[in-house]
């Protein structure tokens, strides 16, 4: 049977008489933290389970647990009978105020099962009362469906999923089916490893060779001097790109290496053409030049850099990749653009490879998509399907724009990925790693936390909206176990 997904935070309604199973069916779908129980509730304020003196107090107790958890935006299985059409409307009106999707699902059972499970039980539910349940419960049951509520369903298997994932199942289905074909790119973005920097050089070697043997076709690192506020802080451990990228040369055999995307702001450009060239003939052919308009000022002021306004920055960059192209070509004609300048353009050695792809990193639509579509061989951007379809048709007109094959320029996708093998071992990830502060749910949005059939059908639907080439940056890549994981995803697409 086909699991159903659904976006998380949403609140989950069990609905249907006693002995129906509905404790069994939460307790095998969802984390005991997210289940709120009428019964256990009755234990709490009263003298056990069964304690029926206590359901005014319970129920009060629950309307209140499920009100704050659903404000919070926590994903809440209500478990109770979920009879009373008063409270089935208070929780849907909750869950509407705080516009998380209701979810009801109906447990049917006949009336002979249901007593049969009830004498099983080491607490039965008096004979009188699970017949008045059994007889309320037709009545709720051909109501249910016009109730409001986003979907009825039976207790089939259910999860709730990060957003990017709410539609990954099917996608993952035509992967299986119908397979196409990916390119996989590792993002280092983060060298703060167990036991410090005395140990920094063995597990960025470990990591970059099992990054080849899970089939990445590219690694890559950030273009920083200290880490980013988006990922850490700015005395966490930090390495210098381009030395890193030499480093990572002499310890792997195949993967492309690269900076996406290199700050135009950082390096003279006769500079920066021959650390690129150098790259190039160290690893054999495998360099990438990725190329940006550097954006982090407080950097900048740090190390004593300019750092022109963002008007400049355009022409500077569009100046870099054209004067790149004279270096690492024949002859040594000077260059002149409109802020940049070389009298000279020797490089030598040249680099191996006959044309040395150049990325463009960002997603800004009328400057930096259009050089990318003019000089790049790829556009690296960020965001949801919506976005990379949205900024590959741009990128499609741009193309057109200057008479050029839209096939030449493809579409890389960076973002966070945290894989796990199954729900359990995802639901143990997000636990482990998210800061206190974060909901399990935001923490596991924000670094796309799925299973590896979540991933492959997520990078699916990326791939069905334009992008040839999916970065990914991993949340817990303190060595290289996490990659093993990412391996299987990887597979799919091969």
């Amino acid at each position: 049977m086909t699991t159903r997904t659904f976006p998380d935070p949403a609140l989950i309604v069990l609905v249907g008489p006693g002995a129906a199973g509905k404790s069994t069916w939460a307790a095998a779908h969802f984390p005991a933290d997210a289940i709120v129980s009428s019964d256990r509730l009755r234990a709490l304020v009263g003298a056990g389970e069964d304690d029926i003196a206590a359901s005014t107090d319970a129920f009060a107790l629950l309307d209140t647990v499920v009100a704050q958890r659903i404000g919070r935006r926590l994903t809440t299985v209500v478990d109770t009978l979920g009879l009373d059409p008063k409270r089935r409307k208070s929780w849907l009106d909750a869950a509407r105020q705080a516009k998380v999707p209701c979810i009801a699902v109906a447990f049917d059972i006949g009336a002979d099962e249901a007593r049969s499970r009830n004498r099983q039980r080491d607490k039965k539910i008096p004979a009188e009362a699970l017949t008045a349940q059994l007889r309320s419960w037709r009545a709720v049951r051909a109501t249910l469906d016009t109730e409001g509520f986003d979907e009825v369903l039976t207790p089939e298997p259910l999860r709730i999923v990060a957003k990017p994932f709410e539609t990954a199942t099917a996608a993952a289905t035509r992967q299986a089916t119908d397979p196409t074909v990916l390119k996989f790119g590792l993002h280092l973005g983060s060298y703060t490893f167990p036991g410090g920097a005395a140990t920094t050089a063995g597990n960025l070697r470990d990591i970059a060779r099992a990054a080849e043997d899970a089939g990445f076709d590219a690694v890559y690192v950030m273009d920083h001097f200290r880490q980013i506020p988006q990922i850490g802080r700015a005395w966490d451990d930090f390495l210098e790109s381009y030395t890193t990228l030499a480093y990572l040369a002499a310890h792997t055999d195949r993967v492309r290496l690269g900076a996406l995307v290199t700050g135009i702001t950082y390096r003279n450009v006769g500079h920066l053409g021959k650390i690129v060239a150098t790259l190039d003939v160290l690893s054999q052919g495998r360099a990438v030049c990725g190329l940006g308009l550097g954006w982090w000022a407080e950097e900048h002021a740090a190390y004593g850099w300019e750092f022109p306004s963002e008007r400049e920055r355009y022409v500077i960059l569009e100046d870099a990749v054209v004067a790149l192209r004279r270096l690492w070509g024949p002859g040594s004609k000077p260059f002149a653009g409109a802020k940049l300048a070389l009298p000279d353009t020797s490089c030598y050695p040249r680099p191996l490879q006959d044309h040395i792809p150049i990325v463009i990193g960002g997603s800004g639509e009328r400057k930096t998509l259009r050089l990318a579509a003019q000089y790049a061989d790829a556009a690296n951007v960020f965001g949801d399907l919506a976005n990379v379809r949205h900024k590959r048709e741009i990128l499609v007109e741009h193309c057109r724009a200057v008479d050029r094959d839209p096939a030449d320029v493809a579409m890389t996708h960076l973002s966070t990925v945290l894989v796990g093998a199954d729900q359990a071992e995802v639901t143990g990830l997000v636990e482990k790693l998210r800061p206190r502060r974060w909901t399990p749910g935001r923490y596991a949005a924000s670094v796309n936390a799925g299973t590896v059939a979540d991933h492959i059908g997520r990078f699916r639907e990326l791939g069905e909206a334009g992008a040839s080439e999916v970065i990914v940056r991993v949340a817990d890549l303190t060595d290289p176990a996490p990659l093993e994981r990412i391996a299987h995803v990887i597979n799919a697409f091969r």
